[in-house]
């Protein structure tokens, strides 16, 4: 399989540290952030983010929605989102400053289906951070609020988190395949 390399290691760095205090300067002080994982894609991306928000207390939770299925050899959307896992109590979300941190947004149905899951429980404040946005695909109204690199066209992507059928996560870079 041939790949393509769109950002370095040393680029993805960069930007997450920028996301990183621009999330710090946007949010309350004294006000305790919940960041809120998307898994798996996520998990690298999430780690370096959340390391890198100064000043707030930063509290971790975990999700697991999906709009996509395999098809053959590759991940497909499928229209609907399908939540698997929440590790945040509801009452813990009641009155939150929610974070949702999502490793790439572009049809927008899972992460529309997360924001309106942690409004609809009470959450304060949601906002959204994306390692990458491919706004031409986009199915629903979302706009993330804080997004590392946007990518033009449709091309699959891997590397730093995301994945093609669970391979390829551990890439120290962002590829297209």
């Amino acid at each position: 399989m041939s790949r393509r390399k769109l950002y370095s290691r040393r680029e993805i760095t960069s930007r997450v540290r920028q996301l990183a205090k621009d999330i710090a300067s946007d949010s309350e002080k004294g006000e305790p952030l919940l960041a809120v994982c998307v898994i798996k894609g996520a998990v690298l991306f999430y780690a370096d983010l959340v390391r890198g928000i100064k000043g707030r207390d930063v509290r971790f939770a975990f999700v697991s929605a999906s709009s996509y299925k395999t098809d053959g050899e590759r991940m497909v959307s499928g229209g609907t989102v399908d939540m698997k896992y929440c590790s945040i109590p509801v009452e813990e979300i009641k009155g939150a400053d929610v974070l949702l941190v999502e490793d790439i947004v572009d049809t927008g149905r899972t992460i529309a289906a997360l924001k309106n899951y942690f409004r609809e429980n009470g959450a304060k404040r949601v906002r959204v951070a994306a390692l990458l946005d491919k706004p031409e695909c986009r199915k629903t109204e979302i706009v993330p609020d804080y997004v590392a690199f946007t990518i033009e066209g449709n091309p699959y992507i891997i590397g730093y988190g995301l994945d093609n059928a669970q391979q390829f996560r551990n890439l120290d870079g962002i590829f297209e395949i």
